[in-house]
């Protein structure tokens, strides 16, 4: 039974890939590039204006005969041998930011520059060319954008880094993730353009096509109608933001690929209305499937570097030689709703409330590595403060949490027969999936905002029911009706709130610092303790309302005076 259970898991699993995500798997495990390390081609001289890109989070601060110790997602390691960039014993996800250089554009790291510079110098001694992770291309990507930043900041490169960069580029072309897409693929094209700018002659040529060629494809089908990445997940969202700002800048800084800095600058405009719409009142992003605060840059940050380059939001002074955007995205109605068709999220704010649901697919079919089985979610800010919360994520890998975070129990949403609402497994694998249908968003006669969806998660999985939830917000309070479609099942519906909230079950009260909400229900409700993850590596005890309704119908009310 267990071997015919992973043969339909893997089914399900395999069915939507693309047929370039199969050969190019084939292809990337059979076919590896022995490193190219001829001279390099001459650097290209820039002829434009660099602006100063988003600022990355200090990592490092020293490098010294105690070894080099960075802090990364919340952990810190020292770095003494030429095989710790490659030990075994820390996180995959640790040692590829250790690969990344991402200190290199920290703020005041012009005042790192003898570090930088023994950094990098330090990087190209101890890993030779194709071997260990940081020859991997994601890391290649990263680092080579990362270099030529620090470079045109105005600390000059060396003849060797020079050189380290060529062979890099080099290799990347001949590695790219074609077997994964998304953000992955879009990372490496963006390198390619990178190092196709700052090297000239006819290999860097080569591949500042490549890059330009994967981008022009890739942006339009990652980029949705509504500004939202594909991979809905406002984490990820942010981070090709970034790349697509970087590669305006860069353009404009080498004063070459005006085409692809056009695109980029088409599609900036509903980006950064779509990341405000998924923003709490705090300034920081929504948790919906992988999301952490902490690893993009901050939404603030990116809207200063979009105005540093010309894209103007709310009024200001045009730079020049700058076009001027068209409005885009997502515009929130009469009402308070800014509904985010193609993503499938819906922003709907009262007074000093503020609701995002989730009602739209998981992710992508044929990427849904960052997907969890959240469908159905929703977070709440009242008064400008996080209330109800998903559980976000602190790692990545297959471990048992990093199970746990993906799956339905730790969002705010119903739980059926202690299943996820899509399959879930691995580190970043979705089997049977979850589909939304039915939604309506509709404002009735008194002014408040009713919001209906359904999903089939269950019934996929064999025999489960329908799950229907209704929200109706108000300025005072916020209702919420889940229903199954058939009764027999086990239904558990899961409020998770923000870190320090308490709660009193017998007042039915919930209290945060000055603020209290009442809230009512029907159902059976139990609080137990859980875990908030803000960040990577970080997780912090929280509390969770649990109510489990005698019948297949479940209602909940949040008062708010």
């Amino acid at each position: 039974m267990i071997g015919i259970f992973i043969v339909v898991q893997y089914f399900h699993t395999l069915r939507y890939l693309k047929p370039v995500q199969i050969y190019g798997r084939v292809w990337f495990r059979l076919h590896q590039p022995r490193p190219d390390i001829s001279p390099a081609p001459d650097p290209r001289n820039p002829q434009g204006i660099w602006h100063l890109p988003c600022p990355k989070p200090e990592s490092i601060n020293n490098d010294n005969n105690a070894g080099l110790t960075p802090t990364f997602l919340n952990e810190t390691h020292t770095v003494q041998s030429p095989e710790d960039w490659n030990n075994p014993a820390w996180e995959k996800l640790w040692l590829y930011n250790l690969h990344y250089f991402d200190d290199l554009g920290c703020r005041g790291a012009e005042g790192k520059r003898a570090l930088h510079q023994g950094l990098i110098r330090r990087w190209i001694r101890e890993n030779p060319p194709g071997a260990g992770n940081g020859w991997e291309p994601y890391p290649i990507s990263l680092r080579v954008v990362n270099w030529i930043k620090w470079g045109l900041a105005g600390d000059g490169l060396e003849d060797d880094v020079v050189h380290s960069l060529s062979v890099q580029a080099r290799y990347l072309f001949r590695r790219l993730e074609f077997h994964l897409l998304g953000n992955h693929l879009l990372a490496n094209a963006k390198a390619l353009v990178f190092a196709g700018l700052f090297f000239q002659g006819k290999e860097a040529d080569a591949w500042l096509a490549k890059g330009a060629k994967i981008l022009k494809k890739q942006i339009p089908e990652q980029v949705l109608e509504d500004g939202g990445h594909s991979e809905l997940s406002p984490m990820y969202h942010a981070i090709v933001l970034e790349d697509l700002l970087d590669l305006v800048n860069v353009t404009r800084a080498y004063v070459r690929g005006h085409d692809l800095a056009e695109l980029c600058g088409k599609h900036i405009p509903g980006m950064v209305a779509w990341l405000d719409a998924m923003c709490h009142p705090d300034g920081q992003i929504a948790f919906f499937n992988d999301a952490a605060l902490g690893i993009a840059a901050a939404p603030g940050e990116l809207k200063d570097y979009a105005g540093r380059l010309g894209f103007l939001f709310g009024g200001g002074a045009e730079q020049a030689g700058a076009p001027i955007p068209e409005p885009g995205g997502a515009q929130p109605s009469e009402s308070g709703v800014t509904h985010l068709p193609e993503t499938g999220y819906v922003r709907v704010q009262a007074g000093h409330v503020l609701l995002l649901a989730d009602v739209g697919r998981i992710g992508p079919d044929y990427l849904p590595g960052h997907a969890h089985a959240d469908t159905l979610s929703f977070e709440l800010s009242v008064a400008g403060r996080r209330i109800l919360v998903n559980s976000g994520i602190s790692c990545y890998g297959a471990s048992a949490e990093r199970l746990a975070q993906r799956g339905t129990a730790a969002h705010n949403t119903v739980c059926v027969d202690k299943k996820n609402s899509s399959e879930v497994w691995g580190g970043f694998r979705v089997a049977r999936r979850a589909y939304p249908k039915d939604l309506r968003i509709d404002e009735l006669p008194d002014g408040r905002v009713q919001i209906q969806c359904c999903h089939d998660g269950y019934v996929r999985q064999g025999g489960g029911p329908l799950h229907c939830r209704k929200w109706i917000l108000g300025h005072d309070r916020l209702e919420i009706t889940d229903t199954l479609s058939n009764p027999g099942h086990h239904m558990a519906v899961y409020y998770h709130l923000y870190p320090g909230a308490e709660v009193d079950l017998e007042k039915q009260v919930i209290a945060l610092e000055d603020l209290r909400i009442n809230f009512s229900t029907d159902a059976h409700c139990t609080l137990t303790d859980t875990l908030y993850h803000p960040e990577f590596g970080r997780s912090i005890p929280n509390k969770c309302l649990i109510l489990t309704p005698p019948g297949q119908t479940s209602f909940m009310t949040f008062y708010f005076n």
